[in-house]
């Protein structure tokens, strides 16, 4: 009996350690990611494509899509940066803000200004700290829109036709959605927003953390995850458990668009799913593919403008 004893409680140490251990890695990963650079130097070793609908594209407007366009300055806490103002297609009919992931850049929302150009929105796409041009954070992260969303402020300040004016439709990727979460909640200009288009949003780092402990295959990921929330605040000085966002949409009354692949191996789907399921009905609308993180528009492009479209006349309605 205390050899099975004893056996239990060494069996127990080891799981404990391996968790603590494990979750420390993870933390360790998931800060790494956050440092400016990280993403960016992955996305280096790919192969830089030619077509402007491709994530990893660079070129303004003009030189992807034959779209004129003008450099706008947006001031920002940090200082001045530079977006991309698109004039509508024929007569305005609306105005919209686009916020790229991170280490994206505005070249990735091409993929969703040609829809919006000819459906007659002036679209502005926006960088924000931390981005090649833009003034940099002391510490060098990303904060998974905790540091970003007053950039994304300043930026509605300037764009938005006002109180009284019509409101703003936001479409965010990835990181993008927390960001544009961060400011929803708490921004004293969040009222001027009053629909949202997301793809593959980031609603959750705790969900994200999760996500990437089962994608690299570890036995209880949950546990791992735990582990490594615990170990975040050793590494970080970011208040990333305050990186949740799922609430703020949920709760948002005007018109939603969400785009989510399941096989994304950063964002993990069920965050989307559970977020769609969780409004009315005809205020939501929904693509869900099979693809990558952000790769549904790559997946079926018809598919995807089709949906995009039907929301963006929805919202003319």
């Amino acid at each position: 009996m205390r050899i099975v004893v004893f056996l239990g409680l060494l069996l127990s140490f080891a799981l404990a350690g391996y968790v603590t251990i494990t979750g420390f890695f993870l933390a360790k990963s998931s800060v790494d990611l956050l440092k400016v650079g990280t993403v960016a130097a992955m996305l280096l070793q790919e192969e830089t494509p030619e077509d402007p609908l491709m994530l990893g594209y660079r070129g303004n407007p003009m030189q992807a899509l034959s779209l004129p366009f003008q450099i706008l300055p947006v001031d920002t806490p940090l200082g001045p940066t530079e977006a991309w103002l698109v004039p509508a297609q024929g007569s305005e009919v609306g105005r919209a803000i686009y916020v790229h992931g991170i280490a994206g850049a505005r070249e990735d929302g091409y993929r969703h200004l040609m829809t919006l150009h000819q459906a007659g929105y002036s679209v502005l796409m926006i960088g924000y700290r931390n981005d090649p041009g833009a003034p940099a954070t002391a510490d060098g992260l990303y904060g998974f829109g905790l540091t970003e969303w007053p950039d994304l402020e300043a930026a509605v300040a300037q764009f938005s036709p006002g109180p009284d004016g019509p409101g703003l439709l936001i479409v965010a990727e990835s990181m993008g959605a927390a960001i544009l979460g961060q400011f929803l909640a708490r921004s004293d200009l969040a009222n001027r927003v009053s629909a949202v288009a997301l793809d593959s949003p980031a609603l959750s780092f705790s969900e994200v953390l999760y996500h990437l402990a089962e994608q690299g295959d570890y036995p209880v990921p949950g546990a791992i995850a735990w582990a490594a929330g615990l170990v975040l605040p050793q590494l970080t000085d970011l208040p990333l458990t305050e990186a949740e966002v799922s609430g703020v949409f949920a709760s948002f009354p005007g018109p939603l668009f969400i785009a989510h692949g399941s096989a994304d191996r950063i964002v993990p789907i069920a965050s989307s799913e559970a977020l769609a399921a969780g409004r009315s009905a005809d205020t939501t609308t929904v693509f869900w593919t099979e693809a990558d993180h952000l790769g549904s528009f790559a997946a079926d492009p018809d598919g995807f403008r089709a949906a995009f479209t039907d929301f963006l006349t929805g919202l003319a309605s």
